[in-house]
């Protein structure tokens, strides 16, 4: 069985919009990059998957433009060749290695739990609030950024039932950032 991983960043006052935080450096890059190798498959909204589109998919040149520095190229090329699912009502169809899951939300992230994998990772906003809503989120991880941003989307603003984490991973960037792994507790999982 596949565990599902939630991931994000987020600012100090719980705001997970994308500009929000510090921006990308080598050390968070090079995390990410190492966080998507980890999963077998990405799940995505629409909105997440047209933004990560627009921003990662590399060119039909086979070149990536002139503003994707060096040191991240690893995070481009993982995001790029990765396996993606995207959860849509509104897209007729989707390509850059995506699948649609239609239907039912929780039966459809159930099944691919249940193929064989290391597992699978969910980014956003309004997708993972009803992941978790369905008790679907086996890890959170949090990239908490040293900002208050004072606006914006709020992490898993809306969430019915309060979910119980514990600890598991802790590092410490040179930026002040901090990721931060969490599992729901037995009581909640």
């Amino acid at each position: 069985m596949r565990a599902l991983r939630y991931s994000i960043n987020v600012t100090l006052d719980g705001c997970c919009h994308h500009e929000a935080g510090l921006p990308p450096d080598k050390e968070s890059m090079r995390y990410w990059a190492a966080e998507m190798e980890r999963a077998d498959a990405l799940i995505f909204g629409r909105v997440t998957y047209e933004m990560m589109e627009s921003a990662w998919r590399k060119p039909a040149t086979g070149t990536w433009p002139d503003w994707v520095d060096q040191w991240q190229m690893p995070f481009a090329e993982s995001i790029d060749r990765a396996k993606k699912y995207v959860v849509s009502s509104t897209l007729s169809g989707v390509d850059w290695n995506a699948e649609l899951l239609r239907g039912d939300l929780g039966p459809a992230v159930r099944q691919l739990k249940q193929e064989s994998g290391e597992g699978l990772w969910v980014g956003g906003v309004t997708l993972p609030l009803a992941l978790a809503d369905l008790g679907l989120i086996d890890e959170y991880e949090f990239l908490v950024q040293p900002v208050l941003a004072g606006h914006g989307p709020t992490l898993l603003a809306g969430l019915r039932e309060r979910i119980e984490l514990e600890l598991v991973e802790r590092k410490e960037f040179r930026s002040g950032a901090v990721a931060l792994r969490y599992r729901p507790t037995r009581a909640t999982a």
